[in-house]
């Protein structure tokens, strides 16, 4: 709710410029106005101020008088009480009848002024009583004016009430919020008031309902009642004797035991009224006898009269005496219902709380079976690997000191330092004979040529000696990223490893391609531990797609985007949390633990902060090995094994040994089975690959044949292995029974 306006400083604004354009009055609050209303005011102000001499000037000169003091010496009344309203009232009305004196005509002047200034007020706004004031104030200023004496005093006055006035304004505008939220409060506590009683509108319904089904159980329960007393009747009537084995002979049973207990609750309860009628009797009898005592005229009564009736009191007595100690003979060891109910509830209650611990005791005897099975086990695998790690002690070899390399690598200990670091014993085997082949590569001047059998590659097919071109790791990997970015760069029509030698024709003649290619080839075959060469030498030699290093290329590309997106202020940097929302939107079918994986290649550390910044192009770069980043070589390697994972999740839908025969109908069917997302033209090319037919010649689902295209498990993966195969969504989980 918006504010009230300050309306101290604008009401007298609003009198002078919309209803009295020619009369402008001085207000403390003028100077909140803006300069132009300011100007305005300067100007009528001195045109009112010659109003107001003018009009004064001609009231004290011609008009001007001392009305009436001049004439209170003159005329006093007798026996009326000074003091009095009625004599003061009625004392003027007689002193001006007598001397015939009327008002002064100044003071006409100022009420005639002020009856025309509030006819011209609009009373109907909001700001009514103020405009009503501003007249008044005028009138008020003309007395100040007018009488020099008084104006200190009244000045004091008016300034006294101005600022009264001001005060009470600031407190009505402070409360003005306050209604607003008295409003605002009333409505939410009728909405409260409404959802309370909608709630307990629902809440009795349910009640009404539950009382009806109450109800219909009572009914029930009273209808099986009568039904087992028609029984009971039957039975008695066939024998008096029923037999407890039978069901309704029990039922009997338990019956007539209720029956017999009701029945002495019943004895007891009469005998107790028999004993409080007794008693109240026995007090009627002494109040009577008291009365009689009392009463003169109990002398008058008649003496066998009064024997008679002590002797049937001493008899009633005697009876009752006698009745009484039947009664604690037979229900002296009887106990009160009362108590009876709460020894039952008290047996109910721990007979639940009996049941509830034999569950629980039943639970933790399950647990405490499991664990020690679980335990069993433990403790034989235990033994197992103790078993394990006392053969490996016995037989293995010390571990080797690989500082004794610092010596023999090329570049010293420095460059050793940086081969191996990260590197476990099996990747320093590799890395010292990647040197020692680069060297023993770098000694040798010729290669033989392999001939032109059809085993050998065409690139490969030479007879004779070629040149060994010698070049450096870098510049083999530079060639190597030429010819990629060429290979990209076409439409990829030809088989990679024509284009490969097509490419060194290109590069460096077709007298020296053939020596490039034998040159480039040893080197790729060598060094294994260089992503790029590995890569390339597994394409050349067929042993994997071309379409897995694209797309792997495709993805990096794409998440470097996506995060490019995501980085708005163009920063480079990302914080952790933003980093993490790319991963799981680019890879959603990956588990939560490849996605920690990838996370802490980045440089991400559990007990870091999310709010940490990340510089994402650094991870998309290369060393001075020209090896991609941990965070890429993550990628490549989660890539492997998933694909791994869904070959012998494949193997196992199958059920099949890998020597044994697969056909191409069964493979479709395990492949919907495990990745029922799979749409039909990706599932063809998965087919096509496998028993490596053409997509044009793949049979329709309904023409498959059991009989056709039979080959081996072990070359079905061997050939999907080849390829770029992922998985493409989850595995529908079998319902449970």
């Amino acid at each position: 709710m918006a504010s009230p306006e300050p309306q101290s400083s604008n009401f007298a604004t609003t009198y002078r410029t919309h209803l009295r354009p020619s009369r402008v009055t001085i207000d403390d609050s003028s100077q909140r106005e803006t300069n132009n209303t300011q100007e305005q005011e300067q100007q009528t102000r001195k045109l009112s101020q010659k109003q107001k001499v003018s009009f004064c000037q001609s009231s004290i000169v011609g008009h001007l008088s001392p009305w009436p003091t001049y004439s209170s010496g003159q005329t006093i009344l007798h026996n009326r009480k000074p003091c009095s309203d009625n004599y003061r009232k009625r004392a003027g009305s007689w002193r001006l009848q007598s001397l015939g004196i009327t008002k002064p005509r100044y003071l006409e002047q100022l009420e005639n002024y002020l009856r025309k200034e509030l006819l011209l007020l609009d009373l109907s706004t909001d700001s009514a009583q103020e405009l009503k004031l501003q007249p008044y104030r005028e009138i008020f200023d003309f007395f100040i004016e007018d009488f020099k004496t008084y104006k200190p005093l009244l000045s004091s006055i008016k300034n006294a009430y101005e600022v009264m006035l001001a005060h009470q304004r600031e407190k009505i505008r402070a409360l003005e919020p306050l209604k607003a939220k008295l409003v605002t409060m009333n409505e939410e506590c009728n909405e409260r008031i409404l959802a309370m009683r909608a709630e307990e509108r629902s809440e009795i319904s349910l009640l009404k309902k539950e009382k009806m089904n109450l109800l219909k159980l009572i009914d029930k329960k009273n209808e099986e009642k009568i039904s087992l007393q028609s029984e009971v009747k039957c039975n008695s009537v066939v024998t008096n004797s029923p037999n407890p084995c039978h069901p309704l002979g029990a039922e009997v049973t338990k019956l007539r035991k209720n029956l017999a207990e009701e029945y002495l609750r019943y004895l007891s309860e009469r005998d107790a009224r028999k004993i409080l009628i007794a008693d109240l009797n026995e007090l009627r009898y002494q109040r009577e006898d008291m009365s009689l005592a009392q009463s003169p005229g109990v002398w008058g009564e008649d003496p066998m009269k009064l024997t008679l009736a002590l002797k049937m009191a001493r008899q009633d007595l005697a009876r009752t005496q006698m009745e009484l100690n039947t009664m604690k003979a037979n229900f002296g060891d009887v106990v009160p219902r009362r108590d009876f109910e709460m020894q039952e509830k008290t047996n109910k209650d721990l007979q639940e709380q009996l049941d509830s611990l034999r569950d629980d005791y039943e639970e933790v005897r399950k647990e405490h079976e499991i664990l020690l099975q679980l335990h069993m086990s433990t403790v034989k695998e235990r033994d197992q690997f103790y078993s394990e790690l006392q053969e490996i002690q016995r037989t293995s070899t010390p571990r080797p000191d690989w500082t004794k390399c610092e010596s023999v690598v090329a570049g010293g200990p420095d460059r050793w330092h940086m081969l191996a670091e990260g590197k476990n014993s099996d990747q320093l085997v590799d890395v010292l004979l990647e040197e020692i082949g680069e060297m023993l590569l770098r000694e040798k001047d010729f290669f033989p040529g392999l001939g032109y059998a059809e085993s050998i590659p065409h690139f490969l097919r030479f007879d004779g000696t070629v040149e060994n071109k010698k070049p450096t790791k870098k510049d083999v990997i530079t060639l190597l990223k030429d010819a990629w970015k060429e290979r990209l760069a076409e439409e990829q029509k030809e088989k990679f490893s024509d284009f490969f030698f097509s490419f060194l024709e290109r590069r460096f003649g077709p007298a020296d391609a053939m020596a490039w290619a034998y040159t480039i080839f040893e080197n790729i075959k060598l060094f294994h531990s260089s992503e790029i060469m590995s890569q390339f030498y597994a394409i050349l030699t067929e042993k994997m797609s071309e379409s897995v290093y694209v797309k792997h290329k495709e993805t990096v590309s794409q998440l470097l985007k996506e995060m490019t997106n995501v980085d708005s202020q163009n920063e480079g940097q990302l914080t952790m949390e933003q980093f993490s929302t790319v991963l799981r939107n680019a890879f959603s079918s990956k588990k939560e633990e490849k996605i920690q994986e990838l996370m802490e290649a980045a440089g991400w550390h559990p007990n870091s902060s999310n709010a940490d910044l990340l510089d994402y192009h650094s991870l998309f770069t290369e060393d001075e090995e020209d090896q991609s980043m941990p965070f890429v070589r993550m990628l490549w390697e989660q890539y492997m094994d998933e694909k791994d994972e869904y070959l012998q999740e494949l193997k196992q839908e199958l059920g099949l040994e890998l020597h044994e025969k697969v056909t191409l109908p069964k493979v479709r069917e395990a492949l919907m089975t495990i990745d029922p997302s799979l749409d039909k033209q990706t599932l063809n090319s998965y087919l096509s690959q496998a028993f490596q037919l053409p997509l044009t010649e793949l049979p329709e689902e309904s023409e498959e044949k059991e009989e056709d295209t039979v080959i081996k498990l072990q070359t079905v993966l061997e050939r999907l292995q080849k390829t770029d195969i992922r998985r493409r969504g989850p595995r529908e989980q079998e319902p449970t029974s």
